[in-house]
């Protein structure tokens, strides 16, 4: 049997501890000394693939508390980790040259948000829309309340898309050719798109279905899967927008590090 899917592997930890920030040591009161960050990481891990609630994290697996584990998953969402490790890790798989970078296909899956908080708006829904290459890594991922129109947040999802390194010459940011639904279908943003260099395939509105992007779009939809495999992106029970995108970016680094070692 492997191992449980909340022990952080040492290959992973290599990767994830000199991202942490360091906390000063108090010399006159330092009172108990702080739990080790890699069983909090554990602990935030835990409660990404159980959905089980911060106050009931149990004590006897050494993750500490949920607060402590609160606590750090915001500290460590505002230090920026979940960004500098996605950038390790696109890096390791664009020199690795395991990113397809022929093409991109963006989508959006909506969650629930049971009690409300920004960014849900009127209706209690978040929707989280994701850019992946062309095997389905994230290359991004944001959040908006579910009455945000599709197309809108087209072009700040591809601006959200890190500059990758990893190979010789400028880092990258951009595919070839996007691949997007009948929901992104308009002209204006099509020219936008143009402009960045990339080329659009997108879906037009009142043709038959069949258009044949679906060959390419549905790695993305996979992708959207393996994120609802994480029990606690499927309904949000946060109120802070902040913490619950803080378990949406951790899970999305959590599957561009498979792919390090699952594409060939």
């Amino acid at each position: 049997m492997g191992a449980s899917p909340w022990i952080v592997s040492d290959e992973l930890w290599e990767r994830i501890e000199p991202l942490l920030p360091r906390r000063e040591r108090r010399f006159r009161y330092p009172g108990r000394k702080p739990l080790p960050d890699r069983q909090v990481w554990c602990g935030i891990l835990y409660v990404l693939h159980t959905n089980i609630q911060w106050a009931y994290l149990p004590k006897e697996l050494g993750f500490g508390s949920g607060m402590t584990c609160w606590h750090r998953l915001r500290d460590w969402n505002e230090a920026g980790v979940w960004r500098r490790l996605h950038e390790v890790l696109l890096a390791e798989l664009n020199a690795a040259r395991k990113l397809d970078w022929s093409r991109c296909v963006v989508d959006s899956s909506h969650v629930r948000g049971l009690k409300g908080g920004s960014p849900t708006g009127p209706s209690p829904v978040d929707r989280g829309r994701a850019d992946t290459d062309g095997h389905g890594t994230p290359l991004a991922v944001i959040l908006t309340g579910g009455n945000r129109n599709d197309v809108t947040q087209l072009l700040p999802l591809l601006d959200a898309v890190p500059p990758v390194r990893g190979r010789v010459g400028r880092p990258r940011r951009r595919a070839v050719t996007l691949y997007a639904d009948r929901g992104y279908d308009h002209d204006r943003y099509r020219k936008q798109v143009r402009a960045r260099g990339i080329v659009p395939a997108i879906a037009r509105r009142g043709t038959e279905h069949g258009s044949g992007l679906g060959v390419y779009r549905w790695v993305v939809e996979r992708t959207f899967a393996w994120l609802h495999g994480f029990r606690r992106l499927r309904v949000r029970w946060e109120r802070r927008a902040d913490i619950h995108e803080a378990f949406l970016k951790l899970a999305c680094r959590l599957i561009t590090h498979r792919q390090l070692n699952s594409l060939c």
